[in-house]
């Protein structure tokens, strides 16, 4: 993997972490700077931001030990938000793990109502990918 494939790969991973980053950008430059192809592009982007949201599925199962330690990146009223739209939508809300503001938690709240690995990442990965297409896409029109 080339160094700006890793950093593309760490920038996604890192914007799905609750660390505020921007992956969408980063895919943007690199299919403009047009040194790699765009599906592998896409695919390292993709790749990153479900792993990265696996660390919050996995912060979200071990939550009750730690969610009032200072350093936790959710507050519990997003927690607790997230929660009740996970409650409301069931699995299918992580189909929305793509979006702002709403995503990172919702993911967080699939670990800690306890939705299995297999579902968790197979949803995930299908909303994380159908953004950076998109993302991809507009970016090759718009160039």
């Amino acid at each position: 993997m080339t160094g700006s494939l890793a950093g593309l790969f760490g920038l996604s991973f890192l914007a799905a972490t609750l660390f505020p980053a921007g992956s969408e950008l980063g895919l943007s430059a690199m299919i403009v700077a047009g040194t790699d192809p765009v599906l592998l592009l896409v695919a390292v982007a993709s790749l990153g931001n479900t792993l990265g949201s696996l660390v919050n599925w996995g912060l979200g199962r071990g939550a009750a030990s730690f969610s009032d330690a200072r350093w936790f990146p959710v507050t519990p009223e997003k927690l607790d938000k997230a929660t009740a739209w996970y409650h409301r939508y069931g699995r299918w809300s992580l189909l929305m793990s793509w979006a702002p503001v709403i995503g990172d938690p919702l993911t967080l709240a699939a670990g800690v109502l306890r939705e299995p690995l297999w579902s968790f990442t197979l949803l995930v990965a299908i909303a994380k990918t159908a953004r950076y297409v998109v993302i991809a896409l507009l970016t090759l029109q718009i160039i």
